[in-house]
């Protein structure tokens, strides 16, 4: 029995698309977002806490949050792609299911780019995310068809189902591959004095230059501070001016090495710059505040030019 010809047949055809196409976006989710929490907590954490009250929030607001989410996704993606994958089909060979999964890969590399060109975030690592969530809710906009008793309720439900089970098996993956050694837990590089020497910059025009003789010179630097007013919500003090440094091997609030920083002309307290990152492309971070939730500072060295 065909979908029908006329225009009600043709609107329940593009809805059940859509509403496919959206459940499997907002499906995939929870398990892509653990897989990477769980990638992310096997590298440099910068002294953050588990934050349990994060979790929580996204456990509660899931259930709303993720079905926009999907439906955004669908709309910017797959339903293009579709058809996107309509027209080459009519024009070309091939099963129209290959062309719409191409187009919808092809569309998120697109957006990958355009994020890249906005915000500056690494091209390949979103095309091969932006792209690659594109694949499954292709494939669910045609597999609907086979299913013409599933109505909205039946493909929300297949889709959060199918996405639990596959967040399980994601955790029981994480859990077992760490336990296996297969997933490496973060071991930051050991740097001489040597190595820590030179000019370290960060965000804001932050600079920070250690000289071998212990001097150092700050520009624009974030450094600890005692604010007394409980009103005021800065964490830390900017400072421009000079102080001393000295290398430090696992300071006792911390058991890593890092930069013990003196600031002079009073401005800002003594502030321990952690050495994070690697040995090739190394580091230098401070958490100000709340572990969970405090105000992350990150200076990379400048290579010499």
């Amino acid at each position: 029995m065909g979908w029908g010809n006329g225009p009600k047949d043709r609107e329940n055809y593009r809805l059940r698309e859509l509403y496919a196409a959206a459940a499997v976006a907002a499906g995939q989710i929870p398990p892509i977002w653990l897989a990477w929490w769980i990638a992310d907590m096997s590298g440099d954490t910068y002294g953050r806490g588990f934050n349990s009250l994060g979790i929580a929030c996204v456990l509660i607001f899931a259930p709303l949050v993720l079905p926009v989410l999907g439906l955004v996704q669908a709309m910017v993606q797959a339903v293009p792609a579709a058809r996107l994958a309509g027209l080459v089909a009519a024009h070309t060979r091939g099963p129209r299911w290959a062309w719409h999964v191409l187009c919808s890969v092809l569309l998120g590399v697109g957006w990958a780019a355009l994020t890249t060109a906005l915000w500056d975030w690494p091209f390949l690592t979103n095309a091969l995310l932006f792209g690659g969530v594109g694949i499954l809710p292709a494939f669910a906009m045609t597999y609907v068809h086979s299913r013409p008793r599933w109505g909205f309720w039946g493909i929300w439900l297949s889709s959060g189902l199918a996405s639990f089970a596959l967040f399980v098996l994601v955790g029981i993956g994480g859990a077992a591959a760490s336990a296996a050694g297969l997933i490496k837990g973060y071991e930051p590089p050991v740097l001489s004095a040597a190595q820590v020497t030179g000019v370290w910059r960060g965000a804001d025009g932050a600079v920070l230059r250690l000289h071998p003789d212990g001097r150092a010179e700050l520009t624009e630097l974030p450094t600890e501070t005692s604010i007394d007013d409980w009103t005021d919500d800065r964490q830390f003090a900017v400072c421009d001016g000079t102080g001393t440094w000295s290398l430090e091997r696992e300071d006792t609030n911390w058991d890593r090495d890092g930069v013990a920083l003196r600031p002079a002309d009073g401005c800002g307290l003594d502030t321990y710059w952690v050495i994070g990152g690697t040995e090739s492309e190394p580091e230098l971070f401070v958490l100000f505040g709340d572990p969970d939730a405090g105000e992350l500072w990150i200076l990379e060295r400048q290579r010499p030019s």
